[in-house]
């Protein structure tokens, strides 16, 4: 078992220690409106007063523009709950984001196409 002090709490067998929405002291909602696909960076302002390890996991991994939904899938954490954090990032300056640009509506289907052809031929 993982130290306290170290990253996130995980044991092999068990799995993560600590309940994901205790991370955000229970919140669902972020006060920021983020989606899966809105790019997030680190700005380089450092957040002030204590933020929690996963925060700090979260702009470590924001040093290039990322996805919400990537930096969920390295956090291991749920969308909601890493949308959270996010938006605490964003609330005190250390984050800078900027919401999905469409060209095309997001359903549109000749875009839904494109991308099916795109994944066809990496398979």
């Amino acid at each position: 078992m993982a130290a306290a002090g170290d990253g996130p709490w995980l044991d092999d067998a068990a799995g993560r220690l600590v309940r994901p929405f205790t991370v955000s002291n229970g919140r669902t909602e972020p006060s920021v409106a983020l989606d899966l696909i809105s790019q997030v960076m680190a700005t380089g302002v450092t957040p002030l007063g204590y933020l929690g390890p996963e925060h700090a996991q979260a702009l470590d991994l924001c040093r290039a523009p990322v996805s919400v939904a990537e930096v969920a899938a390295h956090l291991k954490l749920p969308a909601v709950v890493t949308k959270v954090l996010l938006a605490d990032l964003v609330d005190c300056e250390a984050l800078t984001t900027k919401p999905p640009a469409f060209h095309h509506t997001p359903t549109d289907r000749s875009l839904l196409e494109a991308v099916l052809d795109g994944l066809r031929r990496q398979l």
